[in-house]
């Protein structure tokens, strides 16, 4: 009984040094992206792919299903360094601003990409999400993005007029190594992307490249041209045949999963 003890004890000491596999640290960027609006009392405040969004703007939702999953939000108000990365085991950067979004927009430089570099060679998941190329900030985004063989194109691909749902929908089959249960998704005006090693496509759309996954160290960088899960499609407006959600839950538990090998 004494021994049962003695191993239980240790166990549970391990647990709680360590944590457990899905006891990641999920960080969004704030600092690439940062817009603001006023609300009804003439206040500016944040919005737009920020995890305290509850409206259709927001990543409130996938949110929730990483913390469902046991994982913690943080959110990055500064520029990424070796040492406010830290402490995150996934790090998210989602729409970099244009001037148009943000009167003083920053830009990714050679510092901030040699600190994600070294981040993610030690064992970090890196999450790259941006946009058609009139709404998002390519030309520095792309310089981190090709850091790991992944370019995002200029292009606007997968136009959908009004609500015609039916021109978004993508379709991903069965043993699909990330979307183990999401089967049809809902995508629009996205940049498609172009690769070279070590970078491999993830889920292409006949012979344009959607989604891509870069191995790099010990660890690994998904791309996509789109800012894609957050509320409005998750499955907020969607109609109920779209998997968005699945989607998000499968994306979610990948990460989750990939963060912890390191």
């Amino acid at each position: 009984m004494k021994k049962i003890l003695c191993y239980l004890i240790t166990v549970l000491s391990g647990c709680f040094i360590y944590g457990s596999l899905t006891a990641q640290t999920v960080t969004l960027d704030y600092f690439f992206n940062s817009e603001h609006k006023k609300d009804s009392a003439g206040n500016l405040h944040r919005f737009h792919y920020t995890w305290e969004d509850r409206d259709q703007t927001g990543y409130s939702i996938w949110g929730d299903i990483f913390k469902k999953k046991g994982a913690t939000l943080k959110s990055l108000e500064e520029a990424p360094t070796a040492q406010n990365l830290a402490g995150s085991d996934i790090y998210m950067i989602v729409d970099p601003d244009t001037e148009k979004e943000n009167p003083s927009p920053q830009y990714i430089r050679a510092s901030h990409i040699a600190a994600i570099k070294e981040w993610v060679k030690k064992g970090g998941v890196l999450v790259l999400l941006a946009n058609d190329s009139a709404n998002v900030e390519l030309p520095h985004f792309n310089t981190l993005a090709g850091a790991f063989g992944i370019t995002f194109n200029n292009d606007d691909y997968h136009k959908v007029t009004g609500n015609q749902f039916e021109m978004g929908a993508f379709y991903i089959q069965h043993g699909h190594p990330v979307f183990t249960t999401a089967r049809k998704i809902y995508m629009k005006e996205l940049s498609t992307l172009s690769l070279k090693p070590p970078a491999e496509p993830i889920f292409k759309d006949g012979d344009k490249v959607i989604m891509a996954v870069s191995h790099y160290g010990k660890g690994t960088v998904f791309a996509v041209g789109d800012p894609w899960i957050y509320n409005e499609y998750c499955n907020g407006r969607l109609p109920k045949n779209y998997d968005n959600d699945k989607a998000a839950e499968d994306l979610s538990a990948w990460l989750i999963k990939q963060a912890g090998k390191k």
